[in-house]
């Protein structure tokens, strides 16, 4: 047996043991700095990276850079907000296990945790919307490629996209599609380093030089979204039982690794657009999207070839995230409690309003993305994490805070996010 001497102790900064029984054993299952960080990577690299390069293109590399680690800097505070608070609430009551939810309604009241609860809900239907619709016209522009067809109607794309997801995910039992998912994953690791790669060559040093620094505020609320894991963060918490410098490392170093992919990705994208191409923003009332005239092939077959997949399978594996998220989200308000965990009521419930929305709008993706962005984003993670923090910190004396600064930090993220909704109304 190992003997635990004095400096052990005073060295040990976990709150609990993550501990479980097996037979007649007593087993510690401690999370790991690895595992966290990898988890929230993860979570943060999806679908919302396609819309970068449209969004960031009107300002430039050179900005949009600036202003993605600025974003990611704010992020960053806000998961560290919620992280404190968890710890907190932790040390003070007791409890391995704190959602967000429930960490709102225990200081924020039922108010508040029915604005967090609306917010969220918000957030994963209008990303559905943005993935289904985004999704769909990929599907449909491939099978029109490949077979050679006329050009189909655009419902079609989002109602098959949906069909194929929802038979895969009403049939699949959960080991199934968690290993669906993880193939999926590697796709597109696989993908991203090949555009990366091929990408580099066709680079065009006039286009990264490009700026226009008024035409930045639009890209924030979809910046918000591309960075946004805030709801993993207790979960984080509870993998490394309370232990707060390995959570600070997970959040920073987790969340880093998607912002150094973004970077790459938006300088390679943007590089890769030739000047021809940026006159065709100038007169158009829609979105231009750098990855769509990539798609088609304009800058070499096979990084259009590549950018497809990427963007097929980055929509998919996010697909797939968020909708397990609404599940448990509606299990969590006692919808659907009694029935299986993948249910046909369910799985309509979930898909049927992005299908729809997707057939009435084919080009919501951006507007659904801006509109989570501006709204749910800023809330979930600006207003909450910062009003929840500055209570607890004023409700208890022996406060524990992970992210200095006091109430002048929490009035300034506060403020940018009433900005970031400002703008994006503006």
């Amino acid at each position: 047996m190992k003997t635990i001497d004095k400096s052990d102790i005073s060295s040990t900064t976990r709150l609990f043991s993550n501990l479980s029984f097996d037979e007649n054993k007593l087993i510690h299952k401690p999370g790991s700095v690895v595992g966290s960080t990898a988890l929230i990577a993860g979570t943060t690299v999806g679908a919302g990276i396609l819309a970068l390069p449209a969004v960031t293109l009107p300002s430039g590399v050179l900005p949009s850079t600036a202003l993605l680690i600025g974003v990611w800097l704010y992020t960053v505070v806000s998961a560290l907000l919620i992280a404190e608070v968890t710890l907190n609430g932790m040390r003070f009551y007791g409890r391995a296990n704190n959602g967000l939810l429930a960490m709102v309604e225990s200081t924020l009241g039922k108010p508040g945790a029915r604005v967090t609860g609306g917010a969220y809900l918000f957030y994963h239907y209008a990303l559905l919307i943005a993935y289904v619709s985004q999704g769909g016209a990929i599907l449909i522009s491939a099978v029109e490629g490949i077979w050679d067809i006329p050009l189909l109607p655009t419902w079609m794309g989002s109602t098959g996209f949906a069909l194929i997801f929802g038979v895969i995910l009403y049939l699949g039992k959960d080991r199934f599609v968690e290993k669906l998912n993880s193939f999926f994953v590697g796709v597109v690791i696989i993908s991203f380093i090949g555009l990366l790669v091929l990408g580099i060559n066709r680079v065009h040093p006039t286009s990264l030089l490009s700026q226009n620094w008024r035409a930045l505020p639009p890209a924030l609320s979809v910046m918000l979204v591309a960075l946004f894991f805030h709801n993993i963060v207790p979960v984080v918490v509870t993998q490394l039982e309370g232990d707060a410098p390995k959570v600070r490392q997970s959040i920073v170093i987790g969340s880093a690794i998607p912002l150094i992919m973004f970077l790459l990705w938006n300088a390679v994208i943007l590089g890769s657009v030739t000047p021809t191409m940026l006159e065709n923003i100038s007169g158009s009332s829609n979105v231009f999207d750098p990855l769509q005239v990539l798609r088609a092939g304009d800058a070499g077959q096979w990084l259009g070839i590549l950018v497809t997949v990427f963007s097929e399978f980055a929509i998919a594996t996010s697909l797939i995230g968020f909708f397990y998220g609404l599940r448990d989200l509606f299990r969590d308000m006692n919808l659907f409690a009694d029935t299986p965990k993948v249910s046909l009521p369910l799985i309509s419930l979930i898909l049927f309003p992005p299908v729809g929305f997707s057939a009435i709008n084919p080009n919501i993706f951006f507007t659904a993305l801006d509109y989570a962005g501006t709204f749910s984003v800023s809330i979930l993670g600006g207003v909450i994490p910062a009003a929840i923090a500055w209570r607890v910190r004023d409700k208890y004396n022996q406060y524990q805070p992970l992210v200095p600064g006091g109430k002048v930090m929490l009035i300034i993220m506060i403020g940018v996010a009433m900005m970031a909704i400002f703008l994006g109304n503006w």
